[in-house]
């Protein structure tokens, strides 16, 4: 109670105090000094000025040189512009145009890898026909019979000439740097095409394209995850890779269509940047 009391009378109070002050400034006597204005209180005026017109002055050349930029936002950017250049066509167009690249790539990993399933697969093919090859006929005191090739000695030094500019290509180590840089990029421009959706729709759009995109990702992940049991031999593994990884071809196939409507979708509500 008393608190409040004193502070309703502190309205009536602090009024009094300039007043005072005043009158005992007006009491001087007429022959004391004229007051000059301090060095510090003078200052104070024209650093503030001289402040803002530094930052009027630098706005200007900022502001021209970003200009360009931010002509029209509400065009450029298709969710309101919150995200900048983000929004804008050239973004957009990233992901279909590293995707198309990685589509072609795949094939090429493909290629080297079924290569290098050539290099196996002819070794082992040349061991079947030596077993069917037939020992070369020689006379009774041993002496070997000149006699023309067989068919099977014929096809053994040809898969052996073949085999030999297999290894020279390296397929094995290609094929392996090729599937590393398919599942590094590839993962990251998966997840990067739907971020980028958000960012110009503020929304994803549940659809085949978005979970064949999905599908594609997980199914180079559980390829690559093979990769320890192939290079211990095992057969199983082997064909499991071919088969996920054709599956994986098939889906980014039966992608492409619903891509390309995507991109017709991106110039028709964006423009650039």
């Amino acid at each position: 109670m008393a608190a409040t009391l004193s502070f309703l009378k502190l309205p009536i109070v602090l009024p009094q105090k300039p007043n005072y002050c005043i009158s005992k400034l007006q009491v001087q006597p007429s022959s004391s000094k004229p007051n000059i204005a301090k060095p510090d209180s003078a200052d104070h005026g024209p650093k503030k000025l001289f402040t803002t017109h530094g930052l009027k002055s630098a706005s200007l050349p900022i502001t021209a040189l970003t200009l360009p930029f931010f002509l029209d936002p509400k065009n450029a950017f298709a969710a309101g512009g919150e995200f900048g250049i983000l929004e804008g066509r050239t973004f957009a167009l990233i992901h279909p145009i590293v995707m198309g690249g990685l589509f072609v790539y795949t094939l090429w990993a493909g290629y080297l890898g079924w290569q290098w399933r050539r290099v196996r697969t002819v070794q082992n093919e040349i061991n079947e026909l030596k077993k069917q090859e037939k020992p070369a006929p020689v006379t009774p005191d041993g002496t070997p019979v000149e006699a023309p090739p067989s068919p099977v000695a014929l096809r053994i030094k040809q898969l052996t000439e073949e085999r030999k500019e297999l290894v020279k290509g390296s397929y094995r180590d290609r094929h392996f740097n090729a599937g590393s840089i398919l599942l590094a990029f590839g993962v990251f421009e998966a997840i990067g095409g739907g971020v980028n959706t958000w960012f110009r729709t503020g929304k994803l759009f549940p659809g085949p394209h978005l979970f064949a995109g999905a599908g594609i990702t997980v199914l180079w992940a559980a390829a690559a995850a093979l990769v320890p049991a192939m290079q211990k031999g095992n057969e199983t593994a082997r064909s499991l890779h071919i088969a996920i990884n054709t599956i994986n071809v098939l889906l980014f196939v039966w992608q492409i269509p619903t891509g390309l409507d995507i991109v017709w979708k991106v110039f028709e509500f964006t423009t650039w940047p």
